[in-house]
């Protein structure tokens, strides 16, 4: 498995490089923005690790850069603020997760074991529709008639949850198990997140399906022509 590692102290760059190769990840170090993004224009990984605080590019631009040039690799935000509008800001550019410094190894690896276990299977046949929406699992993208936006690795993973059970109610500990695999970080609140970019998305593109949801229970589609 091969994994980018954005961050620009040297000391730590190198402790996690060493630990992550140790952990059989081939690994490639950047230490700021334009050479994060000259990395990912050369080359393909199963996941990113990415500071948010970086030199002559910050993680977020980065983040951002990376999306929209089509790129949907998980990416697991490294942050020194850990408060809730830093997180929002990351995952609203396109992040999978978060993780605050500082923090233990063990924590980093776990969070890379989730995020790689619950990566959507690429099957190029495999499209599954509710209502007026399509989903595709091969580019990860959402159409309605020509509209099409494209979801991050959380998003499709609930999305398809919530499209396969249609209009019976998918709960909020199997949306959890599923996008998350690990109890701990997986929260009501961090499942709101991802509806909230859901239904933004969802209405981006003009379809009548609505994400619907029951107090203490969980999620529904709904659709009314």
């Amino acid at each position: 498995m091969k994994v980018l590692l954005v961050e620009d102290s040297l000391q730590l760059n190198k402790a996690l490089s060493t630990v992550l190769k140790r952990n059989l990840f081939v690994v490639d170090s950047a230490f700021d923005g334009e050479d994060a993004l000259l990395f990912l224009k050369d080359y393909q990984y199963d996941v990113i690790i990415l500071d948010i605080m970086l030199p002559k590019i910050d993680g977020i631009e980065v983040l951002k850069r990376a999306r929209a040039s089509g790129i949907q690799t998980p990416i697991l935000m490294l942050t020194a603020k850990s408060t809730t509008e830093d997180k929002i800001t990351g995952l609203d550019a396109g992040a999978d997760d978060y993780l605050s410094k500082p923090f233990v190894v063990e924590e980093l690896l776990a969070r890379i074991r989730a995020l790689t276990r619950r990566k959507p299977s690429l099957d190029n046949n495999s499209v599954i529709s509710y209502g007026d929406l399509s989903l595709n699992l091969a580019n990860l993208t959402l159409s309605h008639n020509d509209s099409k936006v494209v979801l991050m690795n959380k998003e499709m993973q609930i999305m398809v949850l919530l499209m396969k059970s249609g209009d019976k109610i998918v709960s909020l500990d199997t949306i959890s198990k599923s996008a998350w695999d690990i109890d701990a970080y997986s929260t009501s609140e961090n499942v709101w997140v991802f509806i909230s970019y859901l239904r933004k998305k969802i209405e981006s593109i003009d379809s009548k399906v609505k994400i619907k949801s029951v107090r203490y229970q969980g999620y529904y589609l709904e659709y009314k022509e």
